[in-house]
């Protein structure tokens, strides 16, 4: 079915007013576009990134704008007329295909490391003696498209097999507890304070075959929840932890406790500039810095 997307830019302090208006006219629904909606969000959730994609904040920048939708058929028509002539509109058509798949399309099998090969549930791929690691990308921030990710997964590579033990902390879609089991290794624990995490990290363990035998997630607070701390246990051969460097900070002196002798801490999220930061707390927590990776602008340390 298609669709009229209306636009209406305006001044932040007239938002109140249009949707008032579009109320009174019978528009039910309605989408709010506010710079500074997005500014104080980014601001009040800063914990969880460092990095904040530079097109989405120009396409707020400077104005605000409501957005409606409205069928294609005489009551949509007849709302569109009310609109222009109450309010400078654009336009554009939209279907319903077109928000329910056109994303798929940047999304394609992806080649990671030596041995991964990352693949959209709905994609056919040949591995070529890869491993396949099948995700739903629509579901939580995760895809192997990421610079982090694709280092902390070609850093997995060399440590993941039979017999190891994996906690990733951080877990966000599961691709690198995933990537682990799928490289072989017998188990694995995750972690993420989204409690959305576990259905989610689960539904995509499932397209690789994976159940509950073998991995497990759970919600909270690694850094402020003892109990949690405890109940994730230790003697793990491998700990991801592919986070940001306001976590990893204070998350370094509890990651010991979770690791086996021999273990490794892959942990990456790191972004230009903080880097020497992160260092110094992972040294300050007893760990020897095995190898350090940089890709486009961020960075990723192996420690032991």
């Amino acid at each position: 079915m298609e669709y009229t997307e209306v636009t209406i830019e305006c001044a932040p302090e007239d938002i109140d007013d249009i949707c008032d208006k579009l109320t009174e006219m019978g528009c039910g629904g309605y989408i709010i576009e506010n710079e500074a909606d997005l500014n104080d969000f980014l601001e009040n959730n800063r914990r969880y990134w460092d990095y904040v994609d530079e097109t989405l904040q120009q396409s707020y920048a400077g104005l605000s704008r409501v957005k409606c939708y409205f069928e294609d058929n005489d009551d949509g028509r007849e709302m569109l007329a009310a609109l222009r002539a109450q309010f400078d509109i654009s336009t554009k058509t939209v279907r319903d295909s077109d928000w329910e798949n056109n994303w798929k399309e940047f999304y394609k099998p992806l080649e990671i490391g030596e041995r991964i090969l990352v693949v959209p549930e709905w994609e056919d791929a040949s591995a070529d003696g890869r491993v396949n690691l099948r995700l739903d990308p629509g579901l939580m921030f995760g895809t192997g498209s990421h610079a982090t990710t694709r280092m902390c997964l070609a850093a997995l590579e060399k440590y993941a097999g039979a017999g190891k033990k994996v906690l990733d902390l951080g877990c966000g879609s599961g691709i690198l507890g995933i990537g682990a089991l799928v490289l072989g290794s017998a188990g694995c624990v995750g972690c993420d304070i989204d409690p959305k995490a576990p259905d989610i990290v689960m539904e995509n363990a499932a397209l690789n075959g994976i159940g509950s035998d073998r991995l497990r997630v759970l919600a909270g607070d690694v850094i402020g929840d003892k109990t949690l701390r405890k109940n994730l246990g230790g003697g793990y051969d491998i700990v991801l932890a592919n986070i940001v460097s306001d976590v990893i900070i204070p998350l370094a002196p509890h990651v010991r406790d979770f690791m086996a002798e021999g273990a490794v801490f892959i942990t990456s999220g790191i972004i230009d500039g903080r880097e020497a930061e992160v260092e110094s707390a992972l040294k300050n927590a007893g760990f020897e810095i095995c190898a350090h990776y940089h890709e486009e602008e961020w960075h990723c340390f192996e420690c032991r």
